[in-house]
């Protein structure tokens, strides 16, 4: 850790996420306790982990704490975050979501009609999915020792074969499944206080069951790796599976769609959108022999127009590990890891 004391950029889904979950709890726990016998826990560093039951099918379980500022942007607001966050974390793995938990923080003195609308637009998101909370807490931090709210929501959801990231292989085509940094872009322009009520920029937050059941239904066996681009964006989490498998990932940057605003906005402010957030897509590594077909399903039975094959999983010595962006000028750079502070409180 290069620092004796916490730094935003320690909150941001970067390099330094990465270094400080490193530090603080994987170094200092074994293999024994890390590990999910005939499951899977820390040891795969997914989203999710699974439990397994006597039946062959498993328990998928996650966690997440929200934060975001504003509490309330175009698209979305906390609530809503934290729905569709700890929903879209279970599908990633797999999961059938069946029931979620919440604690929520609240500072002292913070409007109780907002914490409502907070609240029910959580409990809205829920109850048109039909997945029920089960459980909770609920506590006040004194006024100035906690800014706002803070929501932890835990996810629960059952999975007959789980999705492991670690599981990506080589020739695997990638797939996004719509634009990407929407999320990221809003909150970043609306921290800066730049006016973008008439840009048609808004956030992406959404649960994905509509899109992630139907394909486990119909192509589980070709899904070989899942993950929404949260904290870090696209870029953090290609970096993260072509270093958890050694493998080599190239993608093309003209097939990875990011809408004009997003585009606009992350120029404006000096950040790649490849690094913002987004919140209502998914990123597959699948077969290349059904790549085609999921692609076109994705996109014209399940309604994501935006989806793209963007890339493919290769085996090289020289650059395992490694992303690499075929740009627009059909030249070749080294995708690093975001690092640095990137967007504070965005999710």
């Amino acid at each position: 850790m290069s620092s004796k004391r916490i730094l935003l950029s320690h909150g941001s889904g970067g390099v330094e996420t990465t270094s400080i979950l490193e530090e603080l709890i994987l170094k200092k726990l074994s293999e024994k306790l890390i590990k999910v016998p005939g499951g899977y826990g820390l040891d795969v560093m997914d989203d999710s982990a699974a439990i397994p039951l006597s039946d062959g099918s498993f328990i998928v379980v996650s966690i997440d704490s929200y934060t975001v500022n504003p509490i309330v942007f175009p698209g979305g607001d906390l609530g809503v975050l934290a729905a569709s966050g700890t929903i879209n974390d279970v599908l990633m793995m797999g999961g059938r979501p069946i029931a979620v938990l919440d604690a929520i923080v609240v500072e002292e003195g913070f409007p109780l009609d907002s914490l409502e609308s907070i609240v029910s637009s959580m409990l809205g998101v829920l109850g048109k999915l039909g997945i029920p909370l089960i459980g909770g807490d609920f506590k006040v931090m004194p006024r100035g020792q906690l800014d706002k709210v803070i929501i932890t929501t835990a996810g629960i959801g059952i999975a007959e074969k789980p999705i492991v990231d670690t599981e990506l292989r080589i020739g695997d085509k990638i797939i996004v499944t719509g634009t990407i940094g929407d999320h990221g872009a809003t909150i970043m322009a609306l921290q800066q206080g730049i006016e973008i009520s008439s840009s048609g920029l808004k956030s992406d937050v959404k649960p994905l069951t509509d899109l992630m059941l139907p394909l486990l239904e119909k192509y589980r066996d070709y899904i070989h790796a899942a993950r929404d681009p949260t904290r870090g964006g696209l870029a953090m989490l290609l970096n993260d599976w072509a270093k958890s498998t050694g493998a080599l990932i190239i993608v093309d940057e003209e097939k990875i769609p990011v809408r004009e605003p997003v585009r606009v906005y992350s120029e404006m402010l000096g950040i790649d959108p490849l690094a913002l957030a987004s919140e209502g897509v998914a990123v597959l590594g699948v077969d290349p022999d059904a790549a085609d077909e999921i692609l076109e399903f994705i996109k014209y039975k399940l309604g994501y127009e935006d989806a793209s094959i963007i890339g493919e999983v290769r085996s090289h010595e020289k650059y395992k590990g490694l992303v690499v962006l075929e740009t627009v000028s059909g030249s070749y750079r080294v995708l690093d890891p975001p690092r640095g502070e990137l967007v504070p409180r965005i999710c």
